[in-house]
């Protein structure tokens, strides 16, 4: 089934929580256009590159702005941060009020969350995100998905490139987990639909999708990034080695998670559409 069940486009929120080291916002634009980017990549993977749709960015870190008429939007997203989520500033609990009124005021809306946007998530709804002992995890790195995880995702491991110190050390409440590895052993997770089977689960039965890892980076991307905390030592030496060892790995960004994202949304429009 195409995801261009209608010529309406698709509408996404995207909150911006930080925004790009200079050469990437230079080569690249900041984290709304690499996300639309990604959405864009992604619908090859589909099958159907023409889908129309639109991409809102709103800077809820630097300006605190948010969408004044979010039932416009299919979904919301989060995007990463070099911030922490467990942090007490004004931005972040915001952030954090706002992803809890979404959740349970707008559950319509598809709600979606990148590296620190998933652990924002889960802060918000039960769960916390605390420091991963000093370990990062940079670079493409493999994931092993559980069964709902192969299910919803359509593949029995998933390669995504990662960033972070910090994780979600469990699954907070009505939450399924996606995957693990052996350094965070929360990759991502799903809230489902109440009526939803947790047995056979479909896109249509997501409410909220996690991801620790960043389906939106790319080779250049997390280059860039690592050479920058490399220089200022925030990453040393043997981190950088082994990032470089798997820097031309298989990257299921566009063509695994934007996919299962445009599954999503599909389902969304689809089910709203049954309901008129």
């Amino acid at each position: 089934m195409s995801p261009s069940t209608t010529s309406t486009p698709y509408k996404i929120a995207v909150l911006l929580c930080d925004t790009p080291l200079p050469p990437i916002l230079a080569s690249q634009g900041d984290y709304g256009a690499i996300f639309e980017k990604l959405f864009r990549n992604s619908l090859q993977a589909v099958g159907d590159p023409n889908v129309p749709f639109q991409v809102d960015a709103y800077d809820v870190r630097n300006d605190q702005v948010y969408p004044q008429d979010v039932d416009q939007y299919d979904a919301v997203l989060l995007t990463g941060s070099a911030a922490s989520a467990y942090e007490n500033l004004e931005w972040i609990n915001k952030l954090v009020d706002y992803v809890r009124f979404l959740a349970k005021e707008k559950p319509q809306i598809r709600l979606i969350g990148i590296c620190f946007g998933h652990q924002i998530i889960a802060r918000a709804l039960g769960g916390e995100c605390v420091p991963n002992d000093g370990k990062w995890e940079v670079g493409v790195t493999e994931i092993d998905l559980t069964d709902l995880g192969k299910k919803l995702l359509g593949v029995p491991k998933l390669n995504l490139e990662q960033m972070h110190r910090d994780h979600v050390p469990s699954v907070p409440p009505n939450f399924h987990l996606l995957g693990s590895t052996a350094v965070a052993p929360n990759q991502g997770m799903v809230e489902l639909y109440p009526d939803a089977s947790t047995e056979s689960p479909s896109p249509a039965d997501v409410h909220i999708f996690t991801v620790q890892g960043h389906p939106e980076f790319h080779k250049a991307i997390t280059e860039e990034i690592v050479k920058a905390r490399h220089a200022t030592g925030v990453l040393n030496k043997d981190i950088v080695e082994d990032y470089a060892r798997r820097a031309d790995w298989r990257n299921d960004g566009p063509g695994v998670v934007g996919k299962t994202l445009w599954e999503i949304l599909r389902a969304s429009r689809e089910k709203k559409q049954i309901a008129v």
